[in-house]
């Protein structure tokens, strides 16, 4: 298709809360190009699965318009319902069902013959390292045997466009590198173009060419991983001394005139300083505490996270965010 796989203009969702109205999602525009894999960020409540409920036809927009797939949400829901694959948070395909059973009759539910429903689970069945226990009960596959059924069943009609939303949530990290990998795969091999949410902000960095975050239901930074990280975040050198006492000293010391600009400030027994090019003058600093006879218990260089980036957009952190809504 030569036309944007998601093309969304001022696309806008209200819901009425206790006779109250409230904006969720506010004037949001997107463009995604086929082929594209793009990771949806935001804190909770920032209008995320909103805006996909919206992309999959799940819920009309108040205002604004989007068209996905080649279609617009509101009068062809048919059409974009037809090229899009969606997996969502929960497991798909029903407990007491066998997995390659689920798999054919989703092909049936999308108009396939019973032929080529076959014909095309037993290709994602082997694509998907599925073989051994496709033909066992859903009930008795681990969470990421799972995982990978419902990736097959979003799969099974070929889609142009995948929606994976928190796809590694509640797998091992062999699991979500495993599946991380697929993801990869589906790509490569078939262009299909892909928007994931998740709160694992190192999978978007390892997976996506573009981050989009939303917040308070706006779009507040679109670009590459590696570009977000070099406007809105900085590399970082870690200082740990012995005492508390050692590191206040430290914060107000000649030597560290190399580092004149950077953002210094103590906390407890470190000093952490941010600034651009830590590596780069991290070796001169040490040389110059080194030269006052400054012994240090411990140096750490870094560089900026999409953490880091989240946090100066949104002013919290969503790794942080996560662990209190899982509490």
């Amino acid at each position: 298709m030569t036309e944007p796989m998601i093309h969304t203009n001022g696309l806008t969702r209200h819901f009425v809360v206790k006779n109250e109205t409230v904006t969720a999602v506010a004037g949001l525009d997107l463009h995604v190009e086929p082929g594209e894999l793009v990771a949806l960020l935001g804190p909770n409540g920032a209008g995320k699965s909103t805006t996909l409920r919206m992309l999959t036809t799940l819920l009309a927009p108040t205002s604004g318009t989007a068209r996905v797939a080649g279609y617009d949400v509101v009068t062809h829901q048919r059409g974009v319902r037809s090229r899009i694959g969606y997996i969502g948070q929960g497991n798909g395909a029903g407990h007491s069902q066998h997995g390659r059973d689920e798999l054919v009759g989703q092909g049936r539910a999308y108009g396939m013959t019973k032929a080529t429903a076959k014909a095309r689970a037993d290709e994602l069945i082997e694509s998907l390292d599925l073989a051994a226990v496709a033909d066992r009960m859903v009930s008795s596959l681990s969470g990421g045997q799972r995982r990978r059924l419902d990736i097959a069943m979003g799969l099974i009609h070929s889609p142009a466009l995948l929606f994976l939303d928190e796809p590694s949530t509640g797998l091992d990290p062999q699991n979500r590198a495993n599946l991380q990998d697929h993801i990869r795969r589906l790509r490569a091999e078939h262009g299909t173009t892909i928007v994931l949410t998740t709160h694992y902000l190192d999978e978007a960095d390892q997976l996506a060419e573009r981050v989009i975050v939303i917040d308070h239901g706006k779009l507040i930074a679109d670009d590459t991983p590696a570009r977000l990280k070099a406007e809105h975040a900085r590399d970082r050198i870690t200082l740990t001394f012995d005492t508390a006492g050692q590191a206040a000293e430290i914060v107000r010391h000649p030597a560290l005139g190399i580092v004149a600009g950077a953002d210094i400030r103590q906390a407890g027994t470190t000093v952490v300083i941010d600034l651009d090019g830590a590596a780069r003058l991290a070796q001169k600093l040490l040389r110059a505490l080194d030269d006052a006879l400054i012994e240090l218990a411990r140096v750490e260089v870094t560089q900026p996270t999409l953490d880091d980036v989240f946090l100066n957009l949104t002013g919290r952190s969503l790794r942080d965010e996560t662990q209190g809504a899982s509490k």
